[in-house]
């Protein structure tokens, strides 16, 4: 721009195309677009991109048309929408699907008071996924789109399937598809909330982790994976069972299991690897709870597991009239590491530990999360004489957690909780560290008096670090360390 005048050299144009090119890449796709109308050197700039960003809500017809006149080969593609219709989906990933060589995301939401699935007939007609032959990771979340998968073609490069919201239209076709003749180099498979697989039978030689939650009707699954080493299950198999699964992943190091598990018709072969555990129990159930008899049941398969991650559920309400779950719970397989994650909905939950704790011998790390989500927006408050703190014994009698050396606890504040910290540094009579959490709801007074108090039960050697989560992370607040006289 010369001094004072008005006009001026345009010196960004004569930059070169690869130049321009990381600039437009700040942009979403359809401003990068609307620079074409600038120049005539700016025409095609846009069409060089390897990333292509549509904003949310984009008009998928305004999509196919910027993909139709797209010319370079595409690194990344993210399109989110609303309320699409499966004809404008299936242009848009056919006309992906011949320049796309990474990944791919694409996202229907549904507004409110839309139609989930489409509209109309959009549900069971659907759409045909197309083969996107180079494409190495693809993420659809349809809103309950329907889906076919083509019969043909090679999945060549492709390494990372997500699949949300979907209602299949073929229910044979999915299993084949990802197994390894036609995705060879599949290495990470999600199926969440999807209608429609019957039967879903997946052998893979590739596959290292596999996620199936909420697979609505499913009635026969058959996993066949030589080095899977993480599998993830949760509601699939219906409230009254009746699924048959063939489960085979000898390699399998990590498994996490919410689902039902009845042995005359889920096969689990054998995992001589595993390490990690993670699983669901509730605490007062009607005694036919299959949820609890399923985890009961599993946990018997094991002698030794490394790491067990349990996550302790009660019920939003009077839980007076329910089985003591807990009771059934008699023995542990030997493990050195114990996570609890607890939604008390408001019931104090000390009891419940140490039933657990005291079948520990072995433990060398604890870990007490605590989860506050409800199931209603007003909290719910435990009635006077609930019977969630009984039996009160675990108050006075003493057990040694022996092997005990390292713990994290999250705080709230509360007295039964205050309670139950108190009784677990008296148990770990070795514990060498220990990490206190504080919720962000409480005030500095009540931190500052906690960490006094809690130190001074803290056995001779322990360190004790203290933390308080914020908005913005979790904050340090100081060590304790007190020193054997």
């Amino acid at each position: 721009m010369e001094p004072g005048g008005g006009g001026g050299q345009d010196r960004l144009s004569a930059l070169p195309d690869d130049v321009l090119v990381l600039i437009l890449l700040r942009l979403d796709t359809t401003t990068a677009g609307r620079t074409s109308i600038l120049s005539h050197r700016w025409r095609r700039i846009w069409a060089l991109l390897p990333e292509l960003r549509f904003p949310a809500d984009a008009d998928l017809r305004l999509v196919a048309s910027a993909l139709a006149a797209h010319e370079a080969p595409i690194s990344y593609l993210d399109v989110r929408s609303l309320d699409a219709v499966p004809e404008s989906v299936e242009a848009c990933l056919a006309l992906a699907a011949g320049r796309l060589s990474g990944s791919l995301v694409f996202q229907n939401r549904v507004s409110p008071g839309g139609n989930a699935g489409g509209g109309g007939d959009g549900g069971t007609l659907g759409f045909d996924l197309t083969c996107l032959h180079n494409a190495t990771a693809v993420s659809l979340d349809l809103g309950l789109l329907g889906l076919a998968v083509l019969t043909t073609g090679v999945f060549a490069r492709l390494t990372e399937l997500s699949l949300e919201r979907v209602r299949f239209r073929s229910w044979w076709e999915l299993g084949d598809a990802v197994s390894s003749p036609r995705c060879p180099c599949l290495q990470k498979l999600s199926v969440i909330y999807a209608h429609g697989l019957a039967n879903l039978a997946i052998h893979s030689e590739s596959l290292l982790q596999l996620k199936l939650k909420d697979l609505y009707g499913l009635q026969q699954l058959t996993i066949v994976a030589q080095v899977l080493n993480e599998l993830d299950l949760g509601h699939c198999f219906g409230a009254d069972g009746g699924v048959v699964a063939h489960i085979s992943t000898p390699q399998l190091v990590s498994l996490f299991w919410v689902d039902l598990h009845d042995s005359t018709s889920v096969q689990l072969g054998n995992w001589p690897r595993l390490q990690n555990l993670t699983s669901f129990f509730l605490v007062y159930a009607p005694h036919d709870s299959l949820l609890n008899h399923s985890f009961l049941r599993l946990l018997k398969q094991f002698q030794f597991i490394k790491s067990l991650h349990i996550r302790l559920v009660y019920l939003e309400q009077n839980i007076g009239n329910l089985h003591y779950a807990l009771e059934d719970l008699t023995k542990l397989p030997c493990i050195t590491a114990l996570s609890i994650t607890v939604n008390d909905k408001g019931h104090a939950f000390g009891a419940s530990l140490f039933n657990i704790l005291r079948i520990c011998s072995d433990l060398r790390f604890f870990v007490l999360e605590l989860d506050d989500v409800s199931d209603s927006e007003v909290p719910y408050e435990c009635p006077s004489g609930c019977v969630c703190d009984q039996p009160s014994d675990w108050k006075t009698e003493e057990f040694t957690l022996n092997c005990l050396q390292g713990a994290s606890i999250d705080m709230e504040g509360s007295d039964p909780q205050i309670a139950f910290v108190k009784r677990l540094l008296t148990w770990a009579v070795a514990l060498k560290h220990m990490q206190i959490n504080f919720d962000s709801s409480m005030s500095e007074c009540k931190v500052m008096e906690l960490r006094q108090t809690l130190s001074s039960f803290a056995g001779p050697e322990t360190r004790v670090n203290f933390y308080m989560y914020e908005n913005e992370g979790v904050k340090f607040l100081g060590t304790r360390y007190l020193l054997a006289p």
